[in-house]
């Protein structure tokens, strides 16, 4: 019986909300690095996620087009879109707070709102 605890406590990935979640506004590619010249703010953004990754977080990255679910599955988003229309984007939301709209965060914000969902 204690070997069944275990497996009942694991979720699956996509069951287990992310830690971090970027709703991005339109790109032409999942991360927005293609085309003839690269945007460093999105070039900083992936280095970001890439180290938030590295430390065991979850992160995702949602585009309106591709995964309109990921939008259309959170209230607090969809409010904003609703108001703010495409200036909303990017929102970003930390376990589940929006802590970021119409701009991405820097690292220290991040950390800030990881810290204090977690207390």
């Amino acid at each position: 019986m204690s070997n069944i605890i275990p497996l009942l406590n694991t979720l699956p990935t996509s069951l287990v909300p992310a830690d971090v979640e970027f709703f991005d506004p339109p790109m032409c590619c999942p991360t927005g690095l293609c085309g003839p010249t690269l945007d460093q703010t999105l070039l900083d953004m992936n280095e970001m996620i890439l180290d938030l990754q590295r430390e065991d977080l979850r992160v995702e990255r949602y585009q309106m087009s591709s995964q309109p679910n990921a939008f259309l599955g959170n209230a607090e988003v969809m409010k904003l879109v609703r108001e703010k229309q495409m200036a909303a984007l990017p929102i970003i939301v930390v376990r589940g707070m929006v802590i970021k709209v119409g701009a991405y965060p820097t690292r220290d914000e991040i950390r800030v709102a990881l810290n204090r969902v977690a207390e």
